[in-house]
């Protein structure tokens, strides 16, 4: 039986990259001479710090722009609200989804159930696994899924005849 996996995944090397690039515009950029801005990646977050809630602005406009270059989608990427201590020093985290949550999968699972498509989903795990008894079905599949805007950014893997 011909299937496929519907998955949502992001590059983690570009990700890292993107970090990268980032700092080093930190470090070159003047407006941040001389002041305790960093940036981290901890596996599927980025966090930021910097000593007041401008320069927290500027940084996630600069790990954004970074993140968008390298061709990642933003739908994946979930911005957290700035943590400001009363000393002035902010914080904020961004978190990088991977993987289809279960009511994105429900979302997803529902619009091709109601596509009377001659093919059966099954939710596992973080993916979704679409199965049908022609290649041409799969295929009809795979373009009413790209063509619907669902929360997060889809990808196809694993086709199989």
């Amino acid at each position: 039986m011909p299937s496929f996996d519907i998955v949502s995944q992001v590059n983690s090397m570009e990700i890292e990259n993107a970090v990268n690039i980032a700092n080093k515009e930190l470090a070159n950029r003047f407006d941040f001479k001389g002041s305790k801005a960093e940036i981290v990646l901890e596996k599927d977050e980025i966090k930021l710090s910097a000593e007041d809630q401008f320069k927290i602005k500027a940084l996630v406009e600069i790990v954004l722009g970074k993140i968008s270059k390298r061709n990642i989608s933003m739908k994946n990427v979930e911005q957290c609200d700035p943590d400001v201590s009363p000393l002035g020093h902010a914080r904020q985290v961004i978190k990088i989804q991977q993987g289809i949550a279960t009511d994105v999968a429900k979302q997803v699972t529902t619009f091709i159930r109601d596509g009377k498509f001659k093919v059966t989903t099954q939710i596992q795990d973080n993916q979704i696994r679409v199965t049908g008894k022609s290649r041409d079905e799969l295929q009809s599949v795979m373009t009413a899924v790209r063509g619907k805007d669902f929360p997060v950014a889809l990808q196809f893997q694993n086709f199989r005849d």
